[in-house]
């Protein structure tokens, strides 16, 4: 049984799609717009469940609304746990995202109910004992990010975390983690490196295992004492890359807690994500198991 749990942040994304971003002060007429599920911990939940982990478990936050309201049901539509799942007072979080016409996006989270999460209640920290691998990213205040962690890091408990949106990370936070899974652009902001093998390697001096995403150019594993190893990214045209790093991590997560080599993890975690950026959205867009294994089959035949 795999079980993964993730504590982070439940947005309602708000998706605008245009032919071109406007600049400052600009105003352009967009085509469409939807209203999809989103925040980087509840995608990354939406993305394990789909991929097929035996449980995943949501910690996380979201208002007496309508749109907390919306975000509970849809988590609990692709099977992922949300019993202990907050409702608070503040309005839940929401992210306003633009995504134009070659599949970029630009996007403003507002937190909202996500900025509560700044302590673990002794339920929390019993779900996350529970678990074979805790999910985390920085969308919630960091004391609550660092308290799920050390408790991870107290149950022998594997912790992964997503270091966006980039910021300066506290030394107890990566001395809890065990895989640290930057983007290019974030790896370069933790180290100053613009080189991704660079800062790969800069990265393995604060915590055991990093994986760099490359976007289109695939992904990079790095290790104390191994040599690095690099995947491949299936080419394909993306309609929305939105959510696409949550895919990944969240399918890795699940490679990873089925005991798969790091190589067949993050080819199988690549293949959901070019999936996912090939449709609207965020956690709207995330592959089920059947999908990443019929696309994975069929490159490798």
């Amino acid at each position: 049984m795999t079980h993964i749990a993730v504590l982070g942040s439940m947005n309602m994304d708000l998706v605008a799609y245009v032919a071109k971003a406007p600049q400052r002060g600009e105003t352009v007429t967009g085509r469409e717009f939807h209203t999809l599920p989103g925040g980087k911990g509840a995608n990354q939940a939406v993305a394990a469940a789909r991929a097929g982990a035996d449980a995943v478990s949501m910690i996380g936050a979201v208002g007496a609304d309508a749109f907390g309201s919306q975000l509970r049901a849809a988590l609990g539509h692709s099977g992922v746990d949300t019993d202990l799942l907050r409702t608070v007072e503040t309005a839940t979080g929401t992210a306003h995202i633009v995504v134009d016409d070659e599949g970029g996006n630009a996007i403003v989270v507002i937190p909202g109910a996500n900025g509560t999460l700044t302590a673990l209640t002794p339920g929390d920290e019993g779900l996350i004992a529970s678990a074979d691998l805790l999910l985390l990213q920085l969308e919630i205040p960091v004391e609550g990010v660092l308290a799920a962690a050390q408790a991870a890091r107290r149950h022998g408990v594997r912790t992964v975390l997503t270091p966006a949106p980039a910021q300066p990370l506290p030394p107890e936070l990566l001395a809890a983690t065990d895989l640290l899974v930057p983007n290019e652009h974030e790896a370069a902001a933790l180290t100053g490196l613009t080189d991704p093998h660079a800062a790969a390697e800069a990265l393995l001096s604060q915590v055991p295992e990093v994986v760099v995403t490359l976007g289109s150019r695939g992904s990079l594993y790095a290790a104390r004492g191994a040599e690095p190893v690099m995947v491949e990214a299936p080419h394909v045209t993306a309609v929305d890359t939105t959510g696409a790093g949550d895919t990944f991590v969240g399918t890795l997560a699940v490679a990873l807690g089925e005991g798969g080599s790091v190589p067949e993890a993050l080819a199988w975690a690549s293949t959901a994500a070019a999936l996912s950026v090939q449709r609207p959205g965020a956690s709207a867009s995330m592959p089920y198991r059947s999908e990443i294994d019929t696309q994975a089959n069929g490159a490798a035949s």
